[in-house]
């Protein structure tokens, strides 16, 4: 350890203390972030205040109710068999969060990784589907649904019947894949060290090897950014089920919160509440898994 000498009487220079200097930009910043989180944070506390209000004070606007009304979440689940509406919710989002796990990995590894001729037009064609809006899709699937052959009394060219309407297959099978999340994990797959692979390979491992024991144990913010995307949008989707369900035991909760305002007199106590039992298994989600999301989200972009 060196010291620096000082002449007699001379002072040392005071070196500016870096964490007290404030940024105008980045006080802008933060204003603006914490303008947009309470934009975002404000109706959802809107809703958890207004499903302990009465229909008399839902008429006039106001945050806090006068006398919370606790009894409006039971009443809620009372109108109709929300536990299982609740149930098929939680099916259909774990079923085709786990199809999506697999066929994303499987897809993105195989467009990052096997040394097979054809990668790039295939990624280049998922990259255009990223740019096909999903309604574009809904009337080709749910003819192809209905046209199943040999199912729901259809005959081998797909007439007669109702094919897989009303059957688990139509809710799960449709949403099991997307092209963003096999892009999504082809992008993590390339980020990885390629000699992980070729090392694999001298060893003798086969490719199914390298993809389950080696490579994929090292995605696990993308599998975690994959997994809230898709267990999300399963559990909120609305207009697919409505599509392809007629039998109210097949129903998720989404389509079960609209028995509160199918008619002109909407009510609001009990939408509000069974709203907020929706929206709660999304939140405890996200709260398990957000340290790998987040990591997952921040990182994405990053790899070439």
């Amino acid at each position: 350890m060196t010291t620096t000498l000082l002449p007699a009487g001379a002072t040392p220079a005071k070196t500016p203390d870096r964490r007290r200097v404030t940024r105008p930009g980045r006080v802008v910043l933060y204003a603006f972030l914490g303008l947009g989180s309470l934009a975002m944070v404000l109706p959802f506390v809107w809703m958890m205040l207004s499903s302990l209000k009465s229909r008399r004070e839902l008429s006039t606007f106001g945050w806090l109710p006068s006398n919370p009304q606790w009894s409006n979440y039971r009443d809620a689940m009372s109108v109709a068999p929300f536990g299982r509406y609740f149930l098929n919710s939680f099916v259909i989002a774990t079923g085709q969060t786990l199809l999506t796990l697999l066929f994303a990995t499987a897809a993105g590894y195989a467009l990052a990784r096997t040394p097979m001729r054809g990668r790039g037009p295939l990624f280049g064609f998922t990259l255009v589907m990223l740019m096909v809006p999903g309604y574009v899709t809904l009337i080709p699937q749910f003819v192809i649904i209905k046209s199943m052959p040999l199912f729901g009394g259809n005959d081998l060219l797909g007439q007669g019947g109702t094919g897989w309407l009303d059957t688990w297959w139509a809710l799960l099978v449709p949403g099991a894949v997307a092209p963003f999340y096999v892009f999504l994990a082809r992008q993590f797959y390339v980020g990885l060290p390629g000699e992980l692979a070729e090392a694999a390979r001298l060893d003798g491992l086969s490719e199914y090897g390298i993809f389950v024991r080696i490579l994929t144990p090292l995605i696990k913010p993308a599998l975690a950014t994959i997994g809230v995307f898709q267990f999300q949008a399963a559990w909120n989707n609305f207009l697919w089920p409505l599509l392809v369900t007629r039998d109210d035991r097949m129903r998720p909760i989404q389509l079960g919160l609209a028995l509160f305002s199918q008619d002109i007199n909407v009510q609001w106590n009990y939408l509000m509440a069974g709203a907020t039992l929706a929206a709660l298994p999304m939140v405890l989600l996200f709260l398990v898994a957000q340290r790998y999301f987040i990591e997952g989200i921040a990182s994405a972009g990053l790899k070439g």
